[in-house]
């Protein structure tokens, strides 16, 4: 039986080979991996070298929805990456709605896309601005209970690290929260 040999594919080849098979504009993906248009052009022509920053490399893989290390130019860092309950839920809600991540970046505004690419990929935490987190649930069909537990979860994260004791101070938190739980459901 004979093996194929797989041959390994230049990254920049990567990128070219997504951005055809999905349709996706450079100048969209410029704004959504937080580069310009002359830089995509030059990295799919290669007449740059490709990023070995791991920010770029991460936000490349976080569009195209595959792991980082999938590009040879990729240095795993040092720092541990803390992945959020939330932002897997919203991973695992791309995929229920059958969803490719650039057609869920493409349901925001282009101002806000590279935020979402930065939140996918564990950068940027969830956004406390309900609004903005409504935009998401909508997006992709998130019950609006759900929607609002995970925004109250984000809302103590920030409390607690703003210096708030959300155990000694649970009284005026669960009057806080209860208020602000009826006011966004019965709201939305």
């Amino acid at each position: 039986m004979k093996t194929k040999q797989i041959i390994p594919q230049k990254s920049s080849e990567k990128v070219a080979s997504f951005l055809t098979k999905n349709a996706l504009h450079k100048r969209d993906f410029a704004e959504m991996i937080g580069v310009t248009l002359s830089y995509v052009y030059n990295l799919i022509d290669e007449t740059v070298p490709f990023s070995t920053r791991s920010t770029t490399i991460e936000r490349i893989a976080t569009v195209m929805d595959i792991d980082p290390e999938e590009f040879e130019e990729y240095k795993i860092p040092q720092e541990p990456i803390l992945i959020d309950e939330a932002i897997e839920t919203i991973h695992n809600y791309i995929k229920d709605n059958k969803l490719t991540v650039v057609s869920f970046l493409k349901s925001f505004p282009r101002k806000k896309r590279l935020d979402i690419v930065d939140m996918l990929r564990g950068a940027l935490p969830m956004p406390i601005d309900y609004k903005e987190m409504s935009l998401i649930g909508k997006t992709l069909n998130i019950p609006k209970e759900e929607l609002y537990s995970i925004w109250e979860t984000r809302m103590k994260q920030v409390l607690e690290s703003a210096g708030m004791n959300i155990y000694s101070n649970s009284e005026l938190i669960n009057s806080m929260f209860d208020c602000a739980k009826k006011y966004i459901l019965k709201a939305s």
